[in-house]
C-alpha cells in the first residue's frame, strides 16, 4: 500500500501538472460567491474590479438583452448579435461564462470570426443554420443544425453561421468566458486604424493597389 507520504507526492505532481498547463480554465475559478464588475472602476486589471459587495443588488444579475428581436438590415450580412459579456452583464464577472443571441435574415451570414478566449455552443432556436470551423489543418467541419440542436466550436478557431432556411433564423451562443472576443479577418485586415500596410495586404492576397483599395472601400465604416 503505498505510504501517505508518496499518495501526497502524486497529489502535488499532478496539481503542479495541471497549473502548468495553460487553457485548462479558459477563465480562472472565482475566490468568492460573486464579484459584480464594477464598470465605472478607474483602476485596470484582468476583467474588472469588484464593486463593493454592499452596493450590489438584485438586477446585477439579471438581464433581458435576449428578449428583443434586433434588426438584420443594417448591414450587407443580414446579421446582428446582441452580446451578453461582462461588459454588458456584470454579474457575469469572474463567473467564466457569456451568451450570445444572433439573428439571420434569409441567407444571412454571420462572417468567419473567432474568439480567442472561448469555446463556442451553439444553440438553434429558429430556422435552420449551417455552422462551420476550420482547424489548423485547414480542415472544414461543418453541419446543418436545426432547432434545439446543438453545434461546439472549439476556442479560437475561424467560424461562420450562414441561415440555410427559407425564412429568419437565430441561435443562442454560449461561451466558457466573460469575455470571449471578437476577431473578425476581413475587419482586421482592411478596418483597421491606423491602416494596414498597403504592402502588406497587396502581397497576402496577390493583388494590385487597386484591388486592395476596392476591397478595403467595402469595409470602410464598419
Amino acid at each position: 500500500m503505498a505510504s501517505a507520504r508518496s499518495v501526497m507526492l502524486q497529489v502535488l505532481l499532478l496539481a503542479a501538472t495541471f497549473a502548468a498547463v495553460p487553457g485548462v480554465l479558459s477563465d480562472p475559478p472565482p475566490l468568492q460567491d460573486f464579484c459584480v464588475a464594477d464598470l465605472k472602476a478607474a483602476t485596470t486589471v484582468d476583467g474588472f474590479p469588484c464593486k463593493a459587495t454592499s452596493t450590489v443588488v438584485d438586477d446585477d444579475f439579471f438581464s433581458d438583452a435576449m428578449v428583443a428581436a434586433p434588426r438584420t438590415d443594417t448591414n450587407p450580412f443580414g446579421v446582428n448579435s446582441t452580446r451578453a459579456t461582462v461588459s454588458a452583464f456584470p454579474g457575469l464577472n469572474t463567473l467564466g461564462l457569456s451568451i450570445t443571441r444572433t439573428d439571420l435574415a434569409p441567407g444571412g451570414l454571420n462572417p468567419p470570426h473567432s474568439h480567442p478566449r472561448g469555446s463556442e455552443l451553439v444553440l438553434v432556436l429558429k430556422g435552420e443554420v449551417m455552422v462551420g470551423f476550420t482547424s489548423a489543418t485547414n480542415r472544414l467541419f461543418t453541419k446543418v443544425v436545426k432547432e434545439n440542436e446543438l453545434y461546439v466550436v472549439p476556442r479560437g478557431l475561424q467560424h461562420f453561421q450562414l441561415n440555410v432556411g427559407t425564412g429568419d433564423a437565430v441561435f443562442m451562443a454560449m461561451f466558457d468566458a466573460q469575455s470571449p472576443g471578437l476577431v473578425t479577418p476581413t475587419l482586421a485586415l482592411f478596418a483597421t486604424e491606423p491602416a494596414m500596410p498597403m504592402e502588406v495586404l497587396t502581397k497576402t492576397f496577390l493583388m494590385g493597389k487597386d484591388d486592395v483599395t476596392a476591397m478595403k472601400s467595402k469595409f470602410a465604416g464598419f
